[in-house]
């Protein structure tokens, strides 16, 4: 079946939700928070579409591929950041009155300085998540239709950015409510046709993995990259006739066509496939110490969850505090019966397409497993369905990502009207796209991770200290978020450039959280004990914990949190 039928209801539902967007945008509120309007149910489906993002539609799955059943702590963290979120920050965040994060900071601290750099931190954690979502669109494409890298690319960049200029945040809540009962049919029906349609024996194979298995036909694997196998018995191969055991160095372009019957070889250091390591439930980001790789995934997702500025964004579009936290609530619900079913792709994945694991191309997993299965038009069918499914997922997190980076620059860096707004999107988009299209070979679950990671450490600190403890001050507040940013960013950088290492050092370098973290968290309290907060901070957490007035509409808060932050301070 051609790709382009998959895509294309996906992207034409898109561009006319936010057709019909346009009735009803005609403020600044209108474009950032769909005039405060959304039901809970509404909302926490947009919460979960924008939230469900490639790194769970096709991530989970090849993670589990690469390294193994701990890969499933990630959906745990994503999920758990949610009763996080739903106990510390949502109602307050509502009750704020704030259009945006960098809103929210100076509502708080009546600090403009502090807002330009909570505006800055929004656009790079926007940058690192963005991109991921285009260069997957473009990968998947490629994987399933053939098509070019850039097409996918410039297809969801152009359907993003369309949506949003003409139909704002509320085009975007229900595009995304849509597609997240999109992907969750897509996802959950091809993963029960899956396990019905394969045979007893391959799923016993997935179920009890042994470290070696073997390729059930003649497959053909080509290397995107240079690689080192390691072959423990003489393999049989087509072009190139048995190799022995030991290793071979197999350069960028080359090909192997592995012999139906033939051994998959390891992977120089990478977890063996289906092996002892592979089998813990836990993370081997470094041999010898998993437990602490857990706990970083698991600080890095929980806590940067909530500080993530699209989702934070969506509890301000919520009628009140109570109903900011019904969306929160039952979003951990819905989050909850999808990543039931990543895990299912996973151990399928690790039987039926190995070569995925040889290539390094596990990213597509999902959409591969289909065509493994049935070479007819069933086959056909279900990775059609798939593909739809992961491409809502990357326009339903572009969307939010795209909106908030648009408000840092066209609300809160370089105050704007509307049309200032729908202008920004389009270029925001331009930049992504650029900034995707050489970006084919990054690892997005890298990409992804280091954005939960600036976000927890940053506007975690910010938002749990900003709501619960009255004697922050902007001072403290921008040590604390200027520190968090260089821990988390610098520490990711050097990891990806620096030279190797190994062991407790390279976890804690390349997954910062469980020290920068804490670090943010102690400079900001450290500054602000050393100043005095202002006289108004009182009655500033008295906004954000006291009910609303049950008289009080939607719209009767002022929309530019700066005008009550001066009224506080008189």
């Amino acid at each position: 079946m051609d790709v382009a039928l998959a895509v294309a209801p996906v992207v034409l539902v898109t561009l006319l939700i936010g057709v019909r967007g346009v009735a009803a945008m005609r403020t600044t509120s209108d474009f950032l928070v769909a005039s405060r309007r959304i039901s809970p149910f509404v909302n926490s489906a947009a919460v979960s579409g924008e939230y469900l993002s490639a790194a769970s539609f096709l991530g989970v799955a090849g993670l589990m591929v690469k390294d193994g059943i701990g890969a499933l702590w990630y959906p745990v963290g994503f999920t758990a950041g949610y009763v996080a979120m739903l106990v510390l920050v949502a109602a307050p965040m509502r009750r704020s009155g704030a259009l945006t994060v960098p809103d929210f900071a100076e509502a708080r601290l009546a600090s403009p300085a502090l807002r330009r750099l909570a505006a800055v931190v929004v656009l790079v954690i926007g940058t690192i998540y963005v991109v991921p979502q285009f260069r997957t669109a473009g990968l998947v494409l490629t994987a399933v239709g053939g098509t070019p890298y850039w097409v996918g690319v410039v297809i969801a960049g152009t359907a993003v950015s369309v949506t949003l200029a003409l139909g704002g945040m509320r085009a975007a809540t229900y595009v995304q409510a849509f597609q997240f009962f999109l992907k969750l049919v897509l996802f959950l029906v091809p993963a029960l046709w899956l396990v019905l349609h394969i045979g007893t024996e391959t799923r016993d194979a997935s179920l009890t993995p042994v470290e070696f298995t073997r390729f059930s036909h003649a497959t053909p694997v080509q290397f995107d990259h240079d690689v080192t196998l390691t072959f423990r018995e003489p393999t049989a191969t087509e072009d190139r006739g048995t190799l022995p055991p030991g290793q071979l160095v197999v350069h960028k372009g080359e090909q192997l066509t592995f012999a139906a019957g033939a051994q998959v070889p390891g992977v120089s250091g990478e977890v063996a496939l289906g092996g002892p390591d592979w089998q813990r439930p836990l993370l081997e980001i470094d041999k010898g110490y998993p437990l602490l790789g857990t706990w970083a995934v698991l600080i890095a997702t929980v806590l940067g969850t909530m500080g993530l500025p699209h989702v934070l964004m969506r509890f301000h579009t919520s009628p009140d505090g109570r109903a900011a936290r019904r969306t929160a609530a039952i979003t951990v619900a819905l989050l909850g019966v999808f990543y039931l079913f990543p895990g299912v792709y996973g151990v399928l994945g690790r039987v039926l397409v190995p070569q995925l694991y040889l290539s390094g191309n596990t990213d597509t997993v999902v959409v591969a497993l289909p065509s493994q299965v049935d070479h007819s038009w069933a086959g056909q069918l279900f990775t059609a369905l798939l593909t739809a499914g992961a491409f809502a997922a990357f326009l339903a997190t572009s969307l939010g990502l795209l909106l908030v980076m648009s408000g840092a620059l066209a609300y809160d860096l370089m105050p704007g009207g509307l049309r200032r707004l729908r202008v920004t999107v389009v270029f925001a988009a331009i930049a992504m796209v650029l900034l995707a299209l050489p970006s084919a070979r990054l690892d997005a679950g890298v990409l992804v991770t280091w954005g939960f990671t600036v976000a927890a450490s940053t506007f975690c600190p910010l938002l749990v200290l900003g709501i619960w403890w009255q004697r922050l001050t902007a001072a403290g507040a921008i040590a604390g978020v200027l520190t968090g940013l260089a821990a988390s960013s610098g520490s990711i950088l050097f990891a990806l450039a620096g030279p190797p290492m190994r062991g407790w050092v390279a976890i804690l370098v390349s997954q910062p959280a469980p020290w920068s973290v804490p670090l943010a968290f102690g400079v900001m309290l450290a500054v602000s004990l050393r100043g005095r907060p202002p006289s108004w901070a009182g009655a500033a957490m008295l906004r954000l914990h006291l009910d609303e007035r049950p008289s009080s509409a939607p719209g009767d808060r002022s929309s530019t949190v700066r005008r009550a932050a001066r009224r506080l301070s008189r």
